[in-house]
């Protein structure tokens, strides 16, 4: 099977099933071209890995979305259009990647919580964030090529055995929303 690059289809549909779908599937962050005087840096370089672990925030009534407060400058980008990266700042020091799910109008979004790289596992949205060199400049971007961040499929079938779900971490600020169930990862 040939590396498909997801489409914005993909993302605009309910973000748990989203969540669940995008176990599997590689992130991709591909740097634009150097110079053409510096022929031996002339290649795009890439990198990618497998995705192992994400966390769903839906809706304005979900306490751990930052949507949760309406529509502001910062949540804009989750009320938009499915399939653009929405990315925020946390403790001033660590960039978190999510891609904007649903329709336009309903803000939710999936939070990049691990990835896997041959056997070397990359958790923590802030570490995945750090190796893959994504900042802000990724914010309210479409997930493509243009864009040079992108997630695709390169064909890795998962055993539904092995999709766990749990609790999202580091919500406990959320009342009941904190126990919801929208934290799904890999077991294998």
């Amino acid at each position: 099977m040939k590396n498909k690059i997801l489409k914005m289809e993909f993302f605009n549909r309910p973000t748990l099933k989203v969540a669940r779908g995008l176990l599997g599937k590689f992130l991709v962050h591909q740097f634009p071209r150097r110079s053409a005087l510096n022929l031996r840096n002339s290649a795009r370089r890439e990198i990618s890995a497998m995705i192992t672990e994400v966390e769903a925030y839906i809706g304005l009534k979900d306490r751990a979305s930052h949507a949760s407060r309406g529509k502001t400058k910062r949540t804009e980008i989750m009320f938009g259009k499915s399939g653009r990266w929405y990315i925020y700042l946390v403790y001033g020091m660590h960039y978190c990647l999510n891609i904007v799910t649903e329709k336009e109008n309903y803000p939710a979004a999936i939070l990049i919580r691990s990835v896997k790289i041959g056997d070397k596992e990359i958790k923590g949205p802030g570490r995945v964030s750090k190796y893959f060199q994504i900042n802000k400049k990724f914010n309210g971007k479409f997930a493509d090529e243009k864009t040079g961040l992108w997630i695709e499929d390169r064909g890795v079938k998962i055993n539904p055995r092995d999709i766990k779900r749990g609790k999202r971490i580091g919500v406990d600020y959320a009342g009941t929303w904190k126990d919801r169930l929208w934290r799904v990862y890999l077991t294998k």
